[in-house]
């Protein structure tokens, strides 16, 4: 098990597909496991795409904790290049 942060969330999640990522990697993560680790230009080009498509604005743009549950947004970070974290 590992641990990722993404817009101030962190999760927890399953490191056996890519048992080689550390501390500052990132990974793709899909339903809570982490299924590839990317190089850091394609995290933040993948990220920069992302918030471009408007696909990030709710996880990180939330206008009040009672609109968006911490596990909406969390799951809405399921599918996304997140980095790892101690």
């Amino acid at each position: 098990m590992g641990k990722v942060e993404l817009g101030g969330i962190v999760k927890e999640i399953n490191l056996q597909l890519v048992p080689d990522a550390k501390e500052n990697d990132y990974v793709l993560v899909h339903v809570g496991v982490a299924i590839s680790i990317v190089d850091e230009e394609e995290a933040k080009s993948s990220l920069q795409f992302l918030k471009q498509m408007n696909e990030l604005d709710e996880l990180y743009n939330s206008e009040s904790e009672e609109e968006m549950t911490k596990e909406e947004r969390i799951k809405q970070g399921d599918a996304i290049i997140s980095k790892m974290i101690p």
